[in-house]
């Protein structure tokens, strides 16, 4: 049936109808017409070119679309099913065609069809080829209800691609065939060379073959469960616990109650962490409580029974047994971790408290166990403990047996040693054998065959105990107490001798000689320690030992003690020496000359530390004061503000100004102050200025408290100068209420400096208005004689110069008020009558 529209393209396919693209023409203008003539076109070009894929391909693919929808029992089916027979005659190398052809099939529900032709395009196409046949297969496999036939599918596929068998293993999962599941998975697990798709470790995949098999043990019967999960612990030894349960679990799944008891036990005994032990024991435990609780619901239901009653009492003591061992079981657990922790060893003797036999071999263990190199903890606490423990129960013989035997061990530090030397002499006078205990000391500190050094690790700590100043310290109290005077003095000597004496050995060794009268030989110790040590070791020694000098002889001899202070202040630190110099001062004062206490002290300020320089001009001043008088604390004053900080010069100022105001000396007064104002900020130090303005309300007049004003704008505008310090200040502006320059111009920070100190002035000249005292007639001063002063800084000097001359200058009218010296300020030195 032809038109006219098609006779073109029957012309153009008679001129050349080998052409594909003629024949593709003609089908695409045919394409929208009817079935039955574009079908027979196809057919009429495949006739002629039956090996072209594109044909076969649209042909096959146009077939399909026209019989979807319908059912597949229509004829139509098998008729497309035919094409796709004769297109693999030619196109058998094609994987399209086959994948196209399987998934028709499928989808007409043609099982053992579709398998064979699965299996036919397996053989037909290459290997390289095969993966895209193998996932339609294995999905086609999934999908029937017979689990026979993708087991067998399976198997094939993994002979050509052995790492995909996590998911043959899922699919035996999902269709409970667990026996090979599990034969597949311990293939897996013991292939060193499998790499999961899923990104599972070795580890985890045994964890599933464990539960697996632990979990199914009626399902799983081609493996040995036993064989397989101890291989596991052998293997993974950071895991034991999981393990270990998995294989109780099994037995327990099986009905062998009695070999999962076992396993437990096994497995309590041999677990090596906390982590494992509490994961055995607490399935244990709940293991135990199950079985408990199953016998009591048996026991109900049959009713009473004497034997079920029997077993019911044996589970619950079990049971109970279990739960009392925990802290014994745990014990052992970190024993087996550490065997050389000796606290734990301690712990596990408290645990067998009130049995005797088992503390006995816990320490018998314990002693042979521990290695004294490798110990966590002192080794001999275990030796003293168990020698201990037969001293409480009265058995001194095997008491002495176990300390002789500690002597001998070879420790790893000498004091382990000492201890057990110490402890050994301490039993026997716990139990009055005094002559036994200087005996057993005098044999430790003997000097062995072979001597070492107290450090050299090389040797046995048997060689250098002799050294060790825990047991020649307790031999010194044994032979204070029980021998006599020589025998202790021997003792000391010794220890001097071996150089391994304490300041307080020494102090020891002096004090047990003064209490025997022994004066000087107790001096000699004194000395002898000195040449011993060093600074700051022997303070404590010069220290006492300058103190009992002082106190044994006084002033008798004076020049002894003074060389002895000159020989300890030699050398000696800043931190140390404020207790030597008053020391010594006190001496001159008690003993010597006053002007000799006076250079110590003089010397001490400036030996002391410089934290403690302002307390020892304090103590100079005041003994100055008590002994010479006020007035010669003027130099002192003078020297303290000088060299003193900044902090402690201006309190050294009030105090001095304050000084000469009570003696009448207000110029003076008036230099000081104005001298200390160098160095005090107004923003920074307020009670200073207001110290000052009130000593001029009581002393001074109008001009006297405008100079004090004018000086202070002078010293604020001095430090306003300094960058540093005006940042500080202005970043501290809305804090500040001693008045800031920002507080003078609030809201103009843009202006220049100049600006702002008018400002400042306007402000103080303000306040000094408002300040000034309202006199109702001239105030009159105190004359005194014009004194030199040494005050560093020439705005110091011109002010008082300034104020001596305005005292002078003073007409001739006014009335100068005449008082009386205070007698306190000659210092006792003026005679009443004078």
């Amino acid at each position: 049936m032809f038109e006219e529209d098609d006779l073109p393209y029957e012309e153009e396919i008679i001129r050349n109808p080998y052409s594909v693209k003629c024949w593709m023409r003609y089908i695409e203008f045919k394409q929208n017409g009817i079935k039955s003539i574009l079908n027979m076109i196809y057919e009429r070009a495949l006739k002629e070119l039956p090996g072209s894929y594109k044909l076969w391909y649209n042909y096959l693919r146009e077939r399909r679309k026209q019989v979807k929808g319908k059912c597949i029992t229509e004829p139509a089916y098998e008729e497309i099913n035919n094409c796709h027979e004769r297109a693999l005659v030619f196109m058998h190398k094609m994987p399209r065609i086959w994948l196209d052809y399987c998934q028709f099939l499928v989808a007409q529900c043609k099982i053992t069809r579709s398998r064979r032709t699965f299996d036919r395009a397996l053989r037909a196409l290459p290997v390289t080829q095969h993966p895209r046949i193998w996932p339609l297969y294995l999905r086609f496999a999934r999908n029937l209800p017979l689990p026979e036939t993708a087991i067998r599918v399976y198997r094939r596929y993994l002979k050509l691609s052995p790492e995909n068998a996590e998911e043959y293993i899922d699919y035996l999962r999902s269709c409970s065939k667990l026996d090979e599941a599990a034969v597949r998975l311990a293939a897996v697990v013991n292939d060193e060379s499998f790499v999961s798709k899923e990104g599972k470790s070795n580890y985890q995949l045994w964890h599933e073959l464990c539960d697996l098999i632990s979990q199914n043990p009626d399902k799983v019967n081609s493996l040995n469960v036993g064989a397989i999960i101890r291989g596991g612990l052998t293997r993974f030894t950071d895991q034991l616990g999981k393990l270990w349960c998995s294989l109780s679990d099994y037995y327990i799944r099986s009905g062998h109650f009695e070999k999962a008891r076992d396993v437990y036990e096994e497995a309590i005994l041999t677990v090596v962490t906390v982590r494992d032990f509490t994961q055995v024991y607490d399935s244990y435990a709940q293991f135990e409580e199950s079985m408990i609780a199953a016998k009591m619901e048996t026991t109900s239901e049959m009713g009473k029974d004497e034997e079920e009653d029997i077993d019911l009492e044996l589970r619950l003591a079990r049971f109970e047994q279990l739960i009392a061992r925990r802290p014994l079981l745990l014990n052992s657990v970190l024993l087996r971790q550490n065997p050389h922790n000796v606290h734990e060893w301690h712990k596990r003797v408290k645990l067998y408290e009130g049995k005797p036999r088992q503390i006995i071999n816990t320490y018998t263990e314990a002693v042979q166990t521990v290695d004294p190199m490798k110990a966590t903890g002192k080794p001999s606490s275990l030796w003293v403990s168990f020698a201990k423990f037969y001293e409480e129960n009265e058995q001194l013989d095997d008491a002495r047996t176990i300390f002789e035997k500690a002597t001998k061990v070879n420790y790893k530090q000498v004091d382990d040693l000492a201890g057990v030397w110490c402890e050994y002499g301490e039993m026997e006078l716990r139990h009055e054998n005094y002559e036994q205990a200087l005996r057993i000391l005098r044999k430790a500190t003997a000097i062995p065959s072979k001597k070492a050094e107290y450090f050299d690790v090389s040797e046995p700590v048997q060689n250098r105990v002799y050294k060790s100043l825990k047991v020649w310290s307790m031999l010194a109290d044994l032979e204070e107490s029980m021998g006599t005077f020589q025998s202790t003095k021997a003792v000391y000597d010794r220890i001097i001798d071996l150089r391994i004496a304490t300041p307080q050995i020494i102090i020891n060794y002096a004090m047990f000689l003064e209490e025997h009268n022994y004066f000087e030989e107790s001096f000699k110790a004194y000395e002898r320690g000195i040449a011993l040590f060093r600074w700051p070791n022997v303070y404590d020694i010069w220290n006492t030992y300058l103190t009992k000098f002082i106190d044994r002889y006084g002033g008798k001899k004076l020049e002894r003690a003074r060389d002895l202070f000159e020989q300890a202040l030699d050398g000696c630190p800043a931190k140390f020496a404020k207790t030597i110099y008053l020391l010594y001062a006190k001496l001159e004062e008690e003993f010597g000359l006053a002007r000799h206490a006076m250079a110590v002290y003089e010397r001490a300020t400036q030996a002391v530390d410089n934290t403690e320089r302002h307390h020892m001009f304090n103590i100079y001043i005041k003994r100055a004061a008590e002994i010479y008088g006020v007035t010669y604390t003027r130099a002192i004053y003078q020297k303290a503000i000088e060299v003193l900080p900044d902090e402690h010069s201006r309190d050294m100022c009030l105090r001095f100004a304050d000084m000469e105001s009570k003696l009448g000396e207000i110029d003076r007064g008036r230099a000081i102050y104005s001298y200390c104002s160098q160095i005090c900020d107004p923003r920074m130090t307020a009670t200073f200025w207001q110290t000052w303005k009130e000593f001029e309300i009581r002393h001074g007049n109008e001009d006297t408290i405008r100079e004090m004003l004018r000086i202070k704008r002078s010293v604020q505008a001095t430090y306003n100068t300094q960058v540093n310090f005006m940042s500080s200040q202005m970043m501290k502006a809305t804090t500040n209420a001693t008045g800031t320059i920002s507080d003078l111009a609030p809201g103009q920070m843009g202006l220049d400096d100049m600006k702002l100190l008018e400002q400042q002035a306007q402000l103080l000249a303000a306040e000094a208005e408002q300040d000034k005292p309202k006199l109702k007639e001239k105030i009159l001063f105190v004359r005194s004689e014009l004194v030199s002063w040494g005050f560093a800084g020439d705005t110091a000097w011109c002010l008082c110069k300034c104020m001596f001359s305005l005292c002078l200058s003073l007409p001739p009218e006014v009335q100068l008020e005449q008082k009386s010296v205070p007698t306190a300020v000659f210092g006792g030195l003026k005679e009443e009558e004078d």
